[in-house]
Formats: structure tokens, sequence, C-alpha cells
């Protein structure tokens, strides 16, 4: 076993000892209870709902550790809070209707990040690049516009197709600016995110392996965040950039 793994190695013995369906009940009620009043009223539950969670993300930070270096320090920093900012929305339901998290990769060169969900009908996990900015955005896409194949590659393997089907992210109507409409590679250079998904089944989110089963998800992304990550600390000759 790999040194950077050891330290949290711990964790793989909380593996089983989740109860994820009582999170799951929790945000069920909340779903039909979503207001300050009823939540204060159950904060109990909640934390009890929270504590589980807490448990499953130390769990699933447990089998990630088995075949990626995870910065993230434990299961509880990964989660987000439930709670909802509304200054900005038109949404003003204060609660968030699921539970979930997110583990940085460590170091500078191993770029992407993991993301998973619990929620009643809508538990999943994705990973990617949510919101590069525009310089890794740009460099990306010149990366791409250069060689397509190897992204086109990794997109059509029987593993990335059958566990994610395809690529997603928010992508532009037309060609972004510097750059040919009639590219070959126009599909991929329009996308503005790189997102990946994989949902799970009822009898998943059932099995007291979802944790197993979501890091198996995470480590198919694996060939994705490597290339991604290739492209993004390298210039256009392969050498490493030196403004990393």
């Amino acid at each position: 076993m790999l040194n950077w793994l050891r330290p949290n190695s711990y964790l793989n013995v909380m593996a089983e000892n989740y109860n994820i369906q009582t999170t799951l009940s929790f945000l069920s009620e909340l779903e039909k209870n979503n207001n300050r009043e009823w939540f204060t009223e159950h904060k109990g539950e909640y934390l009890v709902a929270y504590d589980e969670m807490i448990t499953f993300a130390d769990a699933l930070l447990g089998e990630m550790q088995k075949h990626d270096q995870i910065e993230t320090a434990s299961g509880k920093k990964s989660l987000f809070r439930i709670y909802r900012d509304v200054r900005f929305s038109k949404n003003k339901l204060p609660y968030k209707n699921n539970l979930g998290g997110g583990f940085r990769r460590a170091t500078k060169f191993l770029r992407g990040g993991y993301y998973f969900q619990i929620q009643p009908g809508n538990c999943f996990v994705a990973g990617g690049f949510w919101g590069p900015n525009s310089q890794d955005l740009l460099h990306i896409r010149k990366q791409i516009a250069m060689d397509p194949d190897p992204l086109r590659e990794v997109v059509s393997d029987k593993i990335f197709q059958k566990t994610f089907d395809v690529l997603e992210g928010e992508q532009l109507k037309t060609a972004p600016k510097g750059f040919d409409k009639e590219d070959p590679a126009i599909d991929l250079l329009r996308y503005k995110q790189f997102v990946i998904m994989h949902r799970f089944t009822a009898a998943d989110i059932a099995s007291n392996k979802l944790h197993v089963k979501m890091a198996n998800a995470f480590m198919a992304m694996r060939p994705f965040l490597d290339y991604m990550t290739e492209i993004l600390t390298t210039d256009l000759n392969g050498v490493e950039r030196p403004d990393l």
C-alpha cells in the first residue's frame, strides 16, 4: 500500500456501519415540510440523519483512498451545509432537499473533483470540472483542438459509456471565440463545463455497499480525470506549464 494511503486507512472499519435510510427518511419529510418551524421542531432527527451521513462519507472516503490521492481530511469535512443561501435566489426555501459532499484531489497535479449526493429518488455521483476559470478553459480547448483523439477515446470507452453514458455540462450554441465553427472537434470545443455523472437505482441505495458502488463509479472517472490533468498541467508541447 502506498504511504499516502496509510494515515486514514482506519476509515475502512466503518464501511458498513451507516444507515443511509435514516438520512433518506429525514430528507423525504423535509421535502414536504421545508420551513424553519418544522426543521427546528425536528432538529434532533436532522442531527441523527447528519451523523449517519458523516459515517457514510467516512466509509466512502476510505474506499476512495484505495485508488486516488484525496486532500479532504475526513468525511465530515467533505459534507456541504444543508442550509441554502437564499439572498440572491428566487427560491426562498431555507433548506436543501439533499445531503452531499465533495472530495478534493491532492496537489495541483491531480485535477478534477468528486461530488456525491444522497436524496430520495436522486442519488448520484459526479466528477470533473464544473467551473474552470477562463485561462484553464481556453487551455483545455486549445489542447482538444490540437488533438481531440485522446478525449474521444476516453468517452467512447466501454466502461465510460456503461458508467456515465455521455460527457455532460453546459455548452455554447456556437463556436467559442477564436475557434472555427467547422473544426472537426467543435462538438467538444463547445463545452464550458466537463462533467460526468452516474445515478443509482433503488436497489443500489438499499444496499449497505452503496459507498463501494459510489467509489467504483469514481474510480471509473479516473481515465477522464487523468487525461484532463495531463492537458491542464502541460503546455501544447507537453512541457509542464510554468504558470502552475
